[in-house]
């Protein structure tokens, strides 16, 4: 042991215990008078009976009083039980070992495993890489999708929006990236989720091939808000860790929308004014302060997808239409495509990756170009063909979209115990139309 290094951290040890009293609690939140503590800032609350000690964390100040949301239910909390103040954020412990574990919202493995050896502590609210340090995205991610690889191929470190309404395929398209990516790690949060999902996404979409290089937080709806929050939180912290290691990390939320909510319920329960369609003015300030969190670094890469719950298949709702506006690119899954039988039911004409003409050979862009071009002329004269009202030599372009469209709906379809590599896709892409794409293609 190092005496003198010991000695000297004395003068800055903190030797006093900061204690305050619990007030009222009201709803969500719980008032107490003292102790000194900042915005983010956990604390400790002692209950009467000798329970288990519950922890909280500071949301705000109202008058002399401190603002308080427990991480769990704010049963067996009475009026003065003792506020113990820690002076510092949350912060949760990682290693190598938490791979093939599912933990909870502050980092603990629901297995109760304990750490074999060394771990390292992080803080669980970190700022974003400084944006002049940022390496550029350069390089393509293997994700085992055909439609993605080939016509939304994402670069490492892009962060991209899953859109979708319910039962439109999210969490079988999460498992199928998590298994075939080319990713060293796969970091997977369920925020919200029914508790039913969790076993059935863990055993049947991600499988045992998945789990056993993927790290999945677990936070389900019948949780506290702050607790869905933090388990947003603790993913990204978590995926920074291991870029900071030097790998290629697949960060995957599902779902960013109620990350979203749970920040409503809290905003609004310290007194926030509703704004856009009831959300207060934190949510569009958080959803930032998390989104630019993945990205590259000097050391590795987070490569990020977020899901977006549209309710009612409007996808100009105020969640989606910022995560639209931050994320560098968007994926649609689109219902009438689903209830045709594609799967995935990506729809590519409102699909785009913001990266791609970046990354791709001008081979495969000139490919991608093509396809779209047909697909859209065909998507738009689609009525007029299936009532027969279209006649054959009326237009050249439809035609040729008439002529391709098997080809096209047999390379968007992929079923799910497939894997189709980048290099595969973009062969396949170069081959659908043979020699008509050079004939043709401008």
């Amino acid at each position: 042991m190092d005496v003198d290094l010991l000695v000297d951290s004395l003068s800055s040890m903190d030797s006093y215990r900061r204690f305050g009293k619990i007030s009222r609690v009201v709803g969500l939140l719980i008032a107490s008078n003292g102790p000194e503590s900042s915005v983010g800032d956990v604390c400790t609350i002692h209950l009467k009976n000798g329970g288990r000690n519950i922890k909280a964390e500071v949301v705000g100040f109202k008058d002399e009083e401190i603002l308080l949301m427990p991480y769990t239910s704010v049963a067996h909390i009475s009026p003065g039980c003792l506020v113990e103040a820690t002076g510092k954020p949350l912060e949760v412990k990682v290693s190598d070992e938490l791979i093939g574990q599912v933990c909870d919202s502050l980092g603990d493995p629901l297995s109760r495993m304990h750490f074999s050896k060394g771990f390292d502590t992080v803080p669980t609210n970190q700022k974003p890489p400084d944006p002049l340090e940022r390496p550029r995205i350069s390089e393509q991610i293997e994700l085992g999708i055909r439609s993605i690889n080939g016509l939304l191929t994402v670069g490492k470190g892009q962060r991209v929006g899953i859109f979708a309404g319910s039962g439109v395929g999210k969490s079988t398209l999460m498992g199928m990236i998590a298994r075939n990516t080319s990713a060293d790690l796969n970091v997977i949060a369920l925020i919200g989720e029914r508790g039913r999902e969790v076993r059935e996404f863990l055993e049947k979409d991600l499988g045992p091939e998945g789990m056993k290089r993927s790290i999945v937080i677990v936070a389900t709806s019948d949780q506290p808000a702050l607790l869905r929050i933090k388990g947003a939180m603790t993913a990204t912290a978590i995926a920074e860790y291991f870029r900071s290691k030097g790998k290629d990390v697949l960060l995957m939320m599902d779902s960013l929308t109620r990350v979203a909510m749970s920040q409503r319920e809290i905003g609004l329960a310290v007194g926030e004014p509703p704004t856009t369609k009831g959300y207060p003015p934190s949510v569009f300030a958080l959803l930032p302060r998390l989104l630019e969190r993945a990205g590259n670094d000097r050391n590795g890469s987070i490569t990020a997808f977020y899901t977006v719950l549209v309710d009612g298949d409007d996808f100009d709702e105020p969640v989606s239409d910022t995560a639209r506006g931050i994320l560098d690119g968007h994926i649609v899954l689109d219902r009438a495509l689903a209830q045709k039988g594609q799967y995935p039911a990506i729809n590519l004409l409102k699909s785009v990756s913001r990266v791609m003409s970046e990354i791709d050979s001008p081979e495969q862009l000139k490919a991608a170009g093509y396809f779209r071009k047909l697909l859209a002329q065909y998507t738009d004269s689609e009525d007029l063909i299936n009532i027969g009202a279209y006649k054959s030599g009326s237009s050249a372009a439809i035609d040729e979209a008439i002529q391709f469209h098997p080809k096209i709906l047999s390379y968007l379809r992929q079923p799910e115990d497939q894997k189709v590599t980048l290099e595969e896709a973009i062969r396949q892409l170069e081959t659908v139309f043979g020699k008509g794409m050079n004939e043709h293609a401008v």
